[in-house]
């Protein structure tokens, strides 16, 4: 009665009053009252805040936990109330995050990962005293996996990993009690579930059982996700952007292991190689000696490894540096110094743009984010063929050699971001390359001194000469290009001259002794840069241009970063060869290095998955993981054709899109009759593995399910019987009876049924369906 009173008064209410007594009835009704989901929730948060001031490196936003915990701590207390008030507030604290946001978003043109991230924070902070409902929390827990998202895209380093799975762990009950809360499960009201829900031993199994699934197949995705050449996004990560003072030329290196402790000549063993005068010394423990316009290769020791630099790639290859011209008898020097072009960035923007030579051989772009982790000189590693490097300096200088220089020396926290025009390597081009060189070429790159040009020239041709008399009347093609020529000599210097394992198998020179004649006649071998040395000294003899290029190897490929980890003992001096039209490429002839330096030919698409593989292959025998290495290979190398090709296809024009989608829907429709297959056939080795009355009942139940009337789940089988009748025909519903009758009377009266005719029963009213 009172119902039907209110009922019968509210069409008396004006419109805009029942409007308002409805919003805030429904949102009275959305308060979340669970303390475990508020709880978990601001957990949730909370590990996101400070994954991404760990991947960060900073503390900059842990101030914000504390005011989270008591701002939730408020929302809760004051969860049943209007808080107009403090909406107003919330909402002016909003605005003034916001403008801050646009402040520093002028000051940070480019990676502006960090400021969205802290933009995010804030808002949190302001949101946590104002969520009372069901769906503030959701918008919380929102914000958490965003920041998890951002620290996961800052990640340098292996300390994430333990946050992430904090942060799983925290995210599964999180997300149970969520869903428990919607389905209105927030009590367990009788005394049976309340002894249940204590009993927490009971649910931890199947707790770690779902985190260890998740975990493994979160991995297995990772490890074969493809990983293409390129970013996909255009927003390039540099770091803050830095103020120059006075007039930057470009002409000087500034190399830390050079010029401590005031000592420029290196005589008491620090600093060494500074003039390059070929003097007997020491090299530096923490910095290579050929990063400087000379270089001085008559020095012994060795580094102490530290890590310099990691480098974001998609593509695995040689850190170029600087390189060197003009060989002086006992190391290099860039004899072009002065000549230095500088090129500004515009003050909008933290590009600058390169111009490349230009080159008829085909190129790949290809983009690389470092990031330095200790002091190095003010020389900018890159890829070879840098078109454009994002930058924090205002300006950057290119020297003769196309290597990079800024006006500072990058320290820790220095990031940049280079692309690069990377040429691809085609060696029956290169080998059609000719031999007419430019005069500028012929000029730097064939210079040797008189003293050992003869000596050097014989000793090349021979090597060539042999090679070429061993081969006559064999399939292999006699060494008739450049190309062919530079690759045999260097394999030649890896297999016939080794480095010495103490000081007295490779002394230091005397003061009228040359590195190469050393290297070749007197000790049969050097140091692994001599071997670099040598075979850009033989090549220049016989007529090759060639030059010393010296930079770091990829170094170690962190797969759960995606970066590689670059340390000072990476650091090593190569040769590059000049081909008319087609540029300069790069020989390794340094014993246990690849001869040919890592470059955009090598597929590289699933590299996590190679490297794993490369663990895995450590721990079988060698026929073993030699059968395996080419399975998978041409697996791997077939698929990636494949894909590549198929993806080919939308950039050909409507056509190619128009071909494209009809691969993809016949593959689409072609997977969905395999899988129909493969449910089938499931089917069949599950219902051979059931007792036969269980066997046939679920063959009916299939039967029927597959006509669109299947049995319901809570219905029993005299039920489903029942209702069979006002759905099939009379003779249809007769036998589903009889067989659920049977099937009842098997499985809970004990009764054998007969099954031959159940069997019959049961093909009879398939073909009458059929019929």
């Amino acid at each position: 009665m009172l119902k039907f009173t209110r009922m019968s008064q509210d069409w008396r209410l004006p419109r805009w009053i029942k409007w308002q007594q409805s919003v805030f009835l429904s949102s009275s009704l959305e308060v979340e009252n669970s303390v475990p989901l508020r709880v978990l929730v601001l957990l949730l948060v909370t590990v996101g805040i400070i994954a991404k001031d760990i991947a960060s490196e900073s503390q900059s936003s842990f101030w914000a936990v504390p005011l989270s915990i008591v701002g939730a701590s408020w929302s809760y207390n004051h969860r049943n109330s209007r808080n107009v008030s403090v909406k107003f507030g919330i909402a002016i604290g909003m605005l003034v995050a916001l403008g801050a946001f646009f402040g520093r978003l002028l000051g940070e043109l480019n990676d502006t990962r960090l400021v969205l991230a802290d933009l995010l924070i804030q808002l949190q902070v302001l949101h946590s005293f104002d969520m009372p409902r069901r769906k503030d929390l959701g918008y919380s827990i929102v914000i958490g996996v965003i920041l998890l998202g951002v620290a996961a895209t800052l990640s340098q380093t292996l300390a994430f990993a333990p946050v992430l799975l904090v942060f799983l762990g925290v995210a599964l009950p999180t997300l149970i009690f969520d869903y428990r809360s919607r389905l209105g499960i927030t009590n367990l009201k009788s005394k049976k579930e309340r002894e249940k829900s204590e009993k927490i031993s009971s649910v931890l199994p199947s707790y770690f059982l779902l985190f260890s699934l998740i975990l493994v197949i979160g991995l297995g995705i990772f490890a074969i996700l493809p990983r293409f050449p390129g970013y996909q996004m255009r927003m390039f990560p540099v770091s803050s952007n830095i103020e120059v003072k006075g007039n930057f030329t470009g002409r000087s290196i500034i190399n830390p292991g050079y010029v401590r402790q005031g000592n420029g000549n290196g005589s008491n063993g620090t600093g060494t190689g500074t003039g390059g005068n070929g003097e007997p010394g020491k090299v530096d423990s923490s910095y290579y000696y050929g990063f400087n316009s000379r270089m001085n290769q008559n020095l012994r020791g060795e580094m102490k490894p530290k890590v310099v630099m990691r480098v974001r790639s998609q593509i695995e290859g040689f850190w170029r540096v600087l390189a060197f011209d003009k060989y002086t008898g006992k190391g290099w020097e860039i004899s072009r110094n002065e000549k230095v072009q500088t090129y500004k960035r515009s003050p909008w923007s933290y590009q600058i743009f390169i111009p490349r030579p230009g080159t008829l051989g085909t190129t790949k772009e290809i983009v690389q984010t470092y990031s330095v982790i200790s002091e190095m000189p003010n020389l900018v590693p890159a890829m070879s063929h840098p078109k454009e490097v994002y930058f924090p300096a205002p300006m950057i200088a290119v020297d003769s050699e196309n290597g990079l220089r800024a006006p500072v020396s990058l320290g820790d926290g220095f990031t940049y971001t280079v692309v690069s025009e990377v040429p691809i390597r085609d060696r029956n081009l290169l080998g059609k390359a000719g031999t007419e060189y430019p005069a500028s070429i012929k000029k730097y790159y064939l210079d040797i001194p008189t003293e050992i040009a003869d000596k050097v020239r014989d000793r090349t041709e021979k090597i060539l000469a042999d090679y070429n008399k061993n081969r006559v009347g064999k399939s292999d093609k006699s060494l008739d290009s450049a190309y062919e020529k530079a690759l045999y000599l260097a394999q030649y210097l890896k297999q016939n001259y080794k480095i010495p394992e103490t000081l007295d198998e490779f002394p230091f020179l005397g003061e009228k002794e040359d590195l190469v004649t050393a290297f070749l006649f007197k000790y049969k071998g050097g140091y692994p840069d001599h071997f670099s040395t040598t075979l850009t000294v033989m090549l220049r003899s016989i007529g090759i241009p060639a030059r010393l290029v010296a930079g770091f190897a990829p170094g170690q490929f962190n797969p759960f970063t995606g970066m590689y980890v670059v340390q000072n003992i990476d650091a090593y001096a190569m040769t590059e060869v000049y081909f008319p039209k087609y540029g300069w490429f790069a020989f390794d002839p340094i014993p246990q290095h690849p001869l040919i330096p890592p470059s955009i030919e090598e597929t590289q698409t699933f590299t996590v998955l190679q490297h794993f593989w490369k663990w895995v292959a450590g721990w079988l025998p060698s026929p073993v993981t030699g059968f395996l290495n080419n399975l998978f290979g041409t697996i791997f190398s077939w698929l990636t054709r494949t894909f590549i090709w198929f993806f080919g296809l939308f950039t050909q024009g409507w056509f190619g899109i128009v071909r494209g989608l009809i691969i993809a829907t016949g593959l689409g429709f072609a997977g969905w009759l395999a899988w129909q297959g493969f449910r089938k056939w499931c089917d069949r080795i599950a219902l051979s593995k059931l007792p036969p009355m269980e066997s046939l009942y679920q063959q009916m139940l299939q039967w029927t399910d597959g006509k669109g009337l299947g049995k319901h789940p809570s219905q029993t089988p005299l039920e489903f019987a029942k209702i069979s009748s006002q759905q099939h025909s009379p003779f249809i519903a007769e036998i589903i009876d009889e067989i659920s009758q049977a099937y009842v009377n098997w499985r809970y009266g004990g009764y054998a049924p007969n099954l031959n005719r159940l069997r019959s029963r049961l093909d009879e009213m398939k073909k009458t369906a059929k019929s």
